[in-house]
């Protein structure tokens, strides 16, 4: 089985990639883990530490060849405010939940969880459900471990409205 041992991002490689992995928003965080490549060869990533990657990022293979990074299609809620105030509102509340986001000028994305479209719809937002890849922002309290961010109310001290 071939190792990665190192990765370049979208747009800053030459050459063209051999094969392709396809991987949902919480499979692009990686260190070490085998991967089934589009083409059905496996290749065990090997990085010296965990790595975020995005849509268009290569491994590069210790034998020089790169397998590039598509983001999966994912079962979403596209959230739609009245206007602007409304989106901070919105977005306001999904990160008080600490719920990961794709924040865009017009729209939020959200992964689909009817408690939270229930929620969204009685703020007045529209949901739609769509089917896309999901690109979320990485939030303050990110490590880039891929574990949550604790969250035990009792031991610190900001509010949460």
């Amino acid at each position: 089985m071939k190792r990665v041992t190192s990765h370049s991002h979208a747009g800053r490689y030459h050459g063209m990639p051999f094969d392709r992995v396809v991987l949902a928003h919480d499979e692009r965080h990686l260190r070490r883990k085998v991967l089934t490549l589009q083409k059905g060869e496996q290749i065990l990533v090997d990085l010296p530490e965990a790595i975020a990657f995005e849509h268009g990022d290569v491994l590069v293979l210790e034998d020089g060849r790169m397998a590039e990074i598509i983001a999966a299609d994912e079962a979403l809620y596209e959230v739609t405010p009245r206007d602007r105030r409304h989106l901070s509102e919105l977005a306001w509340h999904l990160g008080n939940r600490h719920l990961p986001a794709q924040l865009e000028e017009s729209r939020i994305v959200i992964l689909r969880d009817h408690v939270i479209k229930a929620m969204l719809q009685g703020l007045g937002a529209k949901v739609t459900e769509i089917t896309a890849p999901f690109h979320p922002l990485h939030g303050a309290y990110h490590s880039g471990n891929g574990h949550s961010h604790a969250h035990d109310h009792q031991h610190h001290d900001h509010a949460h409205g």
